[in-house]
């Protein structure tokens, strides 16, 4: 998948610089996620992969640069702002709410998306039961939705945390290593559930990644990240047979 050819990107950044003391971070980043692509970030660790994610969410605001979300600047605005915007971000570490069901965290999840949330409201009285319950079936948690969500495996509760982004109805949905702490075993089993859950949803996708495996498999197109600048993009294949990219990021 291109890009070029799909008219106007769903998320753009231009011209972004970010530099924290002496660490240049962003040094005139740009780039364009269009609608049904999968983009994997690449790159060694202390590049700027993660930077760029806290950017497009409003948690680091850059130097300079913008980023747009189907046209609409987002650049500086708050995170939850942004969110409603059609940005959602799942984190390294899923950030649940532990000592609630797995129901009840996406009842709570839709209720602050629709901004009816309140401490005092029973969390049954609030409406959306089915579509949260259909979001859980799309991710493979439908099993565990009664359960709490301190007693899942680390593979369910990444597949939760994307169940509860989800529930927000992004556009775009912004990873940051989905499958780390995942056991090896069940780390292709859980990408795949993931991303059909994206595909099935019409959700376009901005991942970091380490394992290429994932990488091979899972991105329609790939953004070599070094030294707060992208060195290369382009189709799986073609990148990650690049001989610069073998020596300089795969080889770490």
């Amino acid at each position: 998948m291109s890009g070029h050819d799909q008219g106007q990107p769903l998320l753009q950044a231009e011209g972004l610089k970010l530099r924290f003391g002496g660490i240049i971070a962003a040094d005139g980043i740009n780039l364009s996620l269009f609608p049904g692509e999968h983009l994997a970030i690449i790159g060694p660790n202390g590049a700027g992969k993660t930077t760029f994610l806290n950017i497009c969410t409003g948690y680091l605001k850059p130097n300079a640069g913008r980023v747009s979300v189907g046209g609409q600047e987002i650049t500086g605005r708050p995170p939850r702002r942004i969110t409603r915007m059609g940005v959602a971000r799942a984190f390294q570490i899923p950030q649940l709410f532990t000592e609630q069901t797995v129901l009840e965290n996406m009842l709570l999840a839709g209720s602050i998306r629709e901004r009816r949330w309140n401490l005092l409201r029973r969390l049954d009285g609030i409406p959306g039961r089915a579509e949260m319950e259909h979001l859980l079936d799309l991710v493979g948690c439908a099993d565990v939705r009664n359960r709490l969500a301190s007693e899942l495996p680390e593979g369910k509760r990444k597949l939760v945390d994307i169940a509860l982004a989800l529930a927000l109805k992004p556009k775009v949905l912004l990873m940051d290593e989905p499958t780390s702490g995942v056991a090896s075993a069940d780390k292709f089993g859980v990408m795949e559930t993931l991303m059909n859950a994206l595909r099935e949803a019409h959700v376009s996708s901005v991942f970091v990644e380490h394992d290429m495996e994932m990488v091979k498999l899972y991105a329609t197109r790939v953004a070599v990240w070094a030294q707060g600048i992208i060195q290369m993009t382009g189709e799986p294949e073609v990148v990650l047979n690049d001989p610069d990219v073998i020596r300089n990021v795969i080889g770490n």
